[in-house]
């Protein structure tokens, strides 16, 4: 039996992450929490998580989305190979998902959560991009949303939606 968690590597390319030591390991329960609950067929599979900062990811959004500004997370789903061409030991790439320190840090400290939850919510969204989930449709928002509140609260997470104004557009991360 193989397990269901793929292999996730976490890569620390900005120094303001030394300040949370426990960065690396909440990734892992988040992303390891997501593959098992969303029930993916991600089992050996690997992606890598880039922690970075402000200034790096607004280098990444502005060259992958014409968006000349930093955002908290952003996810890059692998191609997937099609055809015979791939060797069948090659390990099968999910993509790369990179999260920003100091954006991070100010929406926790905003939306007064502990710094290590919205880290995980931020985790679990990246996956659940490389995944196949989106949020372009209020549908396909709303599934996205209920699959993330239902991951947290394994991880003893509150729901992050919680105090959304149910009136206001939906805030998207990406």
């Amino acid at each position: 039996m193989s397990s269901v968690h793929p292999v996730t590597e976490v890569l620390v390319v900005a120094d303001c992450w030394q300040t949370e030591p426990d960065a690396e390991a909440v990734i892992h329960r988040a992303i390891n929490a997501a593959a098992e609950i969303a029930d993916a067929d991600v089992g050996e599979a690997e992606l890598a998580v880039m922690l970075t900062d402000d200034s790096g990811i607004r280098t990444l959004n502005s060259n992958w989305r014409s968006i000349d500004k930093p955002t908290n997370v952003l996810s890059f789903p692998a191609l997937q190979p099609t055809g015979a061409g791939t060797p069948d030991d090659a390990p099968r790439m999910l993509g790369d998902i990179a999260i920003a320190y100091e954006t991070t840090r100010k929406e926790a400290d905003d939306e007064q959560k502990p710094f290590d939850h919205h880290l995980s919510h931020l985790a679990v969204h990246g996956f659940l991009h490389l995944i196949g989930y989106d949020h372009e449709k209020d549908d396909d928002a709303e599934a996205m949303e209920s699959l993330e509140q239902e991951i947290l609260a394994q991880l003893g997470i509150p729901d992050p939606y919680a105090d959304r104004d149910p009136h206001a557009d939906r805030e998207r991360m990406d």
